[in-house]
């Protein structure tokens, strides 16, 4: 069916169609734009998301992330910026494909329906016209044929009054011919325009009209067999994008397969496992025998009664007790029994009881001996890398500088050697640098696993051999120290055994002691700073004198004289006891 046959007489509707097709098109092109920008902000706001909850670097998260959960969760955040990323291509490609393209056909397709339906309107006044000409000449001949029928009945009139002259009567005549001939002129011309119009008016409604709604239909067929196009076009774009999509699902259902309970926990051991073992058993305490002061090698009455060790000290002072210890001078308190003590014990938070977690001005020691023993040697094993990597670096940056010398000495122009001297000493002081600061850390390292020990080997045996004798002392001590709030450590009051009776019953004495006798001397190896109560300051390559021997918590007890006596960590000096000297005191 043709509109030019069918719709001959439908101009305005056509028009009005035809509008109406191109604000359809319109309004398609106005949708996919939308969706491009949908498609736009959730792609921005997937990556913002992931984003978000990327692990700062430099920062406790991500050392989360060595467990496997962390990375298949990482891995997914990773994934969902290519999930995001494909939302963009589809943005791009119904901009490129539809938007874009659809654009331009719509302008064009304004020009094409206003060129024809200019045609169409130009056609109409043409047709317009030949009936204006027509109908004038058609009022013009019956004019003329009135003026003639008048002129001539006027004539006759004439001739017939015999009053009227001739003269008179000729005019008539005359005058009624002209208007005769007026009247037949009149007829032809109306005629002809007549024959004419006819003839347009047949080309008009069986020719141009529906040519030009001929270009108008298949105008219209083309416009809705594009939109058809787009809207392929459109589910195409989400079609291609589909696989990688898959892809990045596939890719993080395989990040959650790949995620090992089994290796987090070990990494869970790995991370806080501290070095230290389970305290040991809670000796019985017979209360059916008064209690007896234990008479040892390392007992107040021994250490006076014996005679006095050759390194000693003159002038009497008051004896320098545990320095954390709290004197209690208030009659005996009542024993606690030992279920109460046992629960007591089984429901505190574990603590280290030892020296390292002393508050040291609240900057980390730079051999993080305030840590565990297995967490020391992974932060000390980090550093050495690190130093290591950086000497590496270092040292790549001076065989480079040493070629482009190479280079210089053998093309003088490309440059002057001398200029890169000073660039080349500069880069080897950096690397003896690193070389030592990472000897440093080696030796901490070393003295960590058992390999390098700070201490002499022969403190190292003789220390080695009292841990294994006395293993319960040890335990003891460590456990029995407790953090006061200021950082500082002190005996607890409720202690068991000996250590209360001596607390308590022999205040009086303790005050009275003479100074721990010295055991051995000892050798500065580093300055450390003692800023706490209980430690004391030495200078790198100081000798003073050890009281007090390691007792498994990292620390040795040492006096420069008769009032500076203190605390150091063992990795700080090297010991050398005398085999001669009688045990330092010791207290349980």
């Amino acid at each position: 069916m043709s509109w030019g046959t069918e719709l001959w007489d439908q101009f305005d509707n056509l028009e009005k169609h035809t509008q109406w097709g191109i604000d359809i098109l319109e309004k398609y092109i106005k949708f996919v734009k939308e969706r491009t920008e949908i498609e736009l902000s959730y792609a921005k706001q997937l990556r913002n998301l992931a984003k978000k909850y990327q692990p700062k670097k430099n920062s406790k998260e991500e050392e989360e992330y060595r467990y496997t959960a962390c990375k298949a969760f990482l891995s997914t955040l990773n994934e969902m910026n290519d999930y995001a990323g494909q939302h963009e291509v589809i943005s791009e490609n119904m901009t490129s494909n539809i938007t874009v393209e659809l654009a331009r056909y719509v302008q064009e397709l304004k020009q094409e329906r206003k060129s024809y339906f200019h045609d169409g309107r130009k056609a109409q006044q043409h047709i317009e016209i030949c009936w204006k000409q027509l109908e004038s000449s058609k009022r013009r001949f019956e004019r003329d044929c009135k003026e003639a029928d008048r002129a001539q009945q006027y004539f006759e009139k004439m001739d017939a009054d015999i009053n009227v002259t001739k003269a008179d009567v000729e005019k008539a005549r005359q005058q009624a011919q002209v208007r005769h001939q007026m009247a037949e002129d009149s007829k032809a011309d109306y005629s002809s325009i007549l024959q004419k119009f006819n003839h347009e008016q047949h080309e008009y409604y069986h020719t141009h009209i529906p040519n030009i709604f001929q270009k108008i239909q298949e105008m219209e067929e083309r416009r809705i067999v594009r939109i058809g196009e787009s809207m392929k076009t459109y589910a195409e774009v989400d079609r291609q994008v589909i696989p990688i999509i898959g892809k990045c699902l596939d890719e993080i259902v395989k990040a959650a397969e790949s995620i090992d309970q089994k290796n987090d926990s070990q990494l869970v051991i790995e991370a806080y496992k501290s070095g230290f073992e389970p305290p040991g058993d809670i000796e019985f305490e017979d209360y059916t025998q008064p209690m007896k002061r234990t008479v040892s090698d390392n007992s107040l009455s021994n250490s006076r009664g014996e005679g006095k060790p050759e390194l000693k000290f003159g002038g009497k002072s008051k004896g320098k007790l545990w320095p954390f210890i709290k004197k209690n001078k208030s009659p005996k308190q009542q024993k606690e029994p030992l279920s109460h003590r046992f629960n007591e014990f089984m429901t505190s938070k574990p603590k280290i009881h030892c020296f390292r977690s002393l508050k040291r001005g609240g900057a980390a020691p730079e051999d993080f001996r305030n840590l565990p023993p297995e967490q020391r040697r992974k932060k000390l094993q980090q550093k050495v890398d690190e130093l290591n990597k950086e000497i590496q670096k270092e040292m790549d940056q001076r065989d480079a500088i040493t070629k482009m010398k190479d280079v210089y000495l053998k093309n003088p122009q490309m440059g002057d050697p001398a200029s890169l001297d000073h660039k080349l000493t500069e880069v080897s002081q950096n690397i003896e640098k690193l070389r030592l600061e990472a000897q440093k850390f080696e030796a901490w390292l070393a003295e960590v696993e058992g390999r390098l020990p700070a201490r002499s080997e022969q403190a190292r045996r003789q220390s080695g051999m009292f841990d294994a004798q006395n293993p319960a002392t040890v335990n003891s001590c460590a456990q029995d120290r407790e953090s006061s709030p200021d950082g500082s450590y002190t005996e607890e009051q409720s202690q068991e055994g000996e250590g209360k009776v001596l607390a308590t019953d022999f205040d009086d004495e303790f005050d009275e002691e003479e100074p721990l006798p010295a055991i051995g001397t000892c050798k500065a190896l580093y300055t450390f700073e003692g800023q706490n109560e209980g430690t004391i300051s030495v200078v790198e390559g100081e000798t003073l004198y050890v009281i007090e021997e390691d007792k498994g918590d990292g620390w040795t007890r040492i006096r420069r004289n008769e009032d500076e006596e203190g605390y150091v960590p063992t990795s700080y000096v090297e010991v050398y006891l005398d085999k001669n000297a009688k045990g330092a005191k010791t207290y349980i």
